[in-house]
């Protein structure tokens, strides 16, 4: 099969071995993925992954490795966590905090940056047949913007900044908006804060912040090393402050302002399918303006070289069966 393979550089290859299912999981075939930052993340040295990365995607089952066999011929987006399925977190239903676990495209398993992957059938969702697949692929990212709802209790009077205007930082300043949370999308690039603003959300350049204390709750999206101290320079004292940046180069974090000030740090990343999936059906969350670029997947190469552009949002890989 056709995919990009990561091995230490990324390259288009045509021969890539079909994944096989294993017992109780599904074999897709890709319909379209989305790079993200934890991707380019990947390309850097994060996690020391080497395989197919990325994973965010719809596809459609082909071939199912067990007894149910209701979801061939269905169309789907998936959980990337694989657990075990026996330990008592993937017992709770908390699979991605499953020691053993597998993280789709990104460490111990082959993504979706490919023709074909494979999922448990635990983790695959069936999407509904008017969401367009550039649409419902958004499902992942929507899901972990979601999840800050689902982590932390937002108060009508709390004032909210979201840092950092990248695709992520702008679906959970949708999802917050949609909550009728007291939002602002603090960013740097005009043209991306232009699709928060032209939404009616509060929208704010970095350097107008001003280091300023004034947010209960700062939900940090920079996709940068630098992004904790630049939060910890923004939440109030006894704020609370969401980590969503994934990212290789750690840096230097100097965490005594955050024991002087008592300040709360939350960690967060995927979240909830159910709720992403039913906002993209009933066009709650419209993710039309965040797609920057749609590119066939034979020219995976390219866009991820325009992905890296700082005016990008999603850029998206089309395997030629869109619906």
């Amino acid at each position: 099969m056709k995919a990009l393979s990561f091995d230490g550089a990324l390259q288009f290859v045509d021969n890539y071995p079909t994944p096989e299912p294993n017992e109780n999981e599904a074999l897709i075939r890709v319909l379209m993925a989305g790079i993200c930052g934890t991707d380019r993340e990947v390309m850097k040295g994060y996690r020391e992954f080497r395989g197919i990365p990325g994973h965010e995607f719809v596809g459609v089952v082909e071939r199912v490795n067990g007894s149910y066999s209701g979801l061939v011929g269905k169309r789907v987006v998936g959980e990337i966590n694989c657990g075990c399925g026996l330990c008592e977190y993937c017992l709770k239903g908390l699979e991605k905090h499953c020691a053993k676990r597998a993280a789709l495209g990104i460490s111990g398993k082959d993504g979706v940056f490919a023709e074909y992957v494979t999922l448990p059938l635990r983790n695959l969702w069936e999407v509904p047949t008017h969401v367009a697949d550039e649409e419902i692929v958004f499902t992942e990212p929507l899901a972990a913007a979601f999840e800050v709802m689902e982590q932390v209790h937002v108060l009508p009077t709390d004032s909210v900044l979201v840092l950092g205007d990248g695709t992520l930082g702008l679906l959970i300043a949708f999802v917050l908006y949609q909550a009728g949370v007291q939002v602002t999308v603090g960013g740097k690039h005009e043209v991306k804060l232009g699709v928060a603003a032209r939404l009616k959300i509060k929208t704010k350049k970095v350097e107008e912040l001003q280091k300023k204390r004034a947010y209960e709750i700062v939900i940090e999206a920079t996709g940068a090393a630098e992004g904790l101290d630049e939060a910890l320079n923004l939440v109030k004292p006894r704020g609370t402050i969401v980590l969503k940046s994934t990212v290789f180069d750690q840096g230097e974090i100097n965490l005594s302002r955050a024991v002087v000030d008592e300040v709360t740090l939350v960690g967060s990343r995927c979240g909830p399918f159910a709720p992403a999936i039913r906002a993209l059906a009933d066009g709650h969350i419209n993710v039309k303006p965040l797609i920057s670029a749609i590119y066939p997947f034979e020219e995976a190469m390219l866009a991820f070289d325009q992905a890296e552009k700082r005016k990008m949002l999603k850029v998206l890989f089309d395997f030629g069966h869109r619906r």
